[in-house]
């Protein structure tokens, strides 16, 4: 009677609705017509993304629902590349804690041929201080700018894992302590020793950038310039509040011309040198525009106008706290260019 009951072939019962939702992956948010034709209105060689993508306030720009951060950062990768405008992402996680080719390998599962990866390099090279839990340094790092780590840790990893998808790869330079700012000129000969060494990115990764970034001013220079030049490598326009405004970094990029372009836009200026956390407070589940910044997107247009038009390559991420929202953000930026 039993077997009768219940045949072999019957369903199985309907799973409560909660559970259903939690084994189903994350699902893109609906774009209409006017985001991709947006996208048709853009250079080919530009590609505007956000720093990371594990944010629940995205629902209805980036997701269709609310989601976990946790299922985001494992599952949301894969939605978040069906966005018409994100065509690349900065993996800040890779800055963190390295990340070995399996792991490369399996973002490049998730997304598109034609999408591409700005890493940011290991702070294990990246770093000049050893750092707690808040950020605070506490001892000189000795892996600073090696060589043979920026190898082992970094470029042979990303290259075996994300192959031709890497875009950019971003050495940010954590900010300096002044007793180490007085010898640039033995910094600049390390980080340049350092570069050097790396296999070269475009043998395994056609079109693949190698640039780097800074959070002190002292670093931009001449020399500094130089020493990216004969490294083969470019300068990583850095909109942060540790930095000078993008006009004062200008003068870095023309010296590198022609060539292409990497930018990060991660922290409006009102916040200050420290103001992650007073930013993060202030835009709550960045889902808003609360601080719109529209000189800095008018002359960061104009300089990805310039590059593409002159047919080089460009990578622009920006953070949820540049103005609030990464998404609305990338959203501005595309609307400015498609305007000219």
């Amino acid at each position: 009677m039993q077997d009768s009951l219940f045949p072999d072939d019957e369903p199985a019962p309907a799973a409560p609705a909660s559970a259903a939702r939690r084994a189903r992956g994350v699902e893109p948010a609906a774009h209409g017509a006017d985001l991709r034709l947006l996208r048709e209105a853009l250079p080919a060689s530009l590609r505007l993304g956000t720093s990371s993508w594990s944010y629940p306030g995205w629902v209805g720009s980036v997701w269709a629902q609310d989601y976990s951060t946790q299922k985001l950062a494992k599952q949301g990768l894969r939605a978040y590349a069906q966005h018409p405008l994100l065509r690349t992402v900065s993996l800040d996680r890779a800055f963190y804690q390295p990340l070995d080719a399996g792991q490369y390998a399996a973002y490049a599962q998730q997304v598109p041929d034609d999408f591409r990866f700005v890493v940011k390099a290991p702070g294990l090279v990246a770093d000049a201080l050893r750092r707690d839990e808040s950020g605070r340094g506490q001892e000189w790092n000795p892996g600073f700018l090696d060589p043979q780590l920026a190898v082992q840790l970094c470029a042979e990893p990303l290259l075996d894992g994300l192959r031709g998808k890497l875009g950019a790869l971003v050495f940010q330079l954590s900010p300096l302590p002044d007793a180490m700012l007085h010898d640039l000129p033995a910094l600049l000969q390390r980080l340049g020793a350092m570069l050097r060494a790396l296999p070269p990115l475009h043998e395994r990764a056609p079109g693949a950038v190698l640039a780097v970034e800074v959070r002190n001013a002292e670093w931009l220079s001449p020399a500094f310039a130089q020493t990216l030049r004969e490294a083969g490598a470019t300068y990583c326009l850095g909109l942060h509040a540790k930095m000078p405004p993008i006009e004062a970094q200008l003068p870095v990029l023309r010296a590198l011309w022609p060539g292409p372009l990497v930018c990060r836009w991660n922290l409006h200026r009102r916040h200050g040198v420290y103001g992650y956390e007073a930013a993060k407070r202030l835009y709550g589940d960045f889902n808003a525009l609360v601080d719109p910044d529209p000189e800095t997107r008018a002359t960061l247009a104009r300089v990805i106008a310039g590059t593409t038009t002159a047919g080089h390559a460009a990578y622009v991420t920006l953070g949820n706290k540049a103005e609030g929202s990464a998404p609305l953000s990338v959203l501005a930026l595309a609307e400015a260019l498609a305007a000219g």
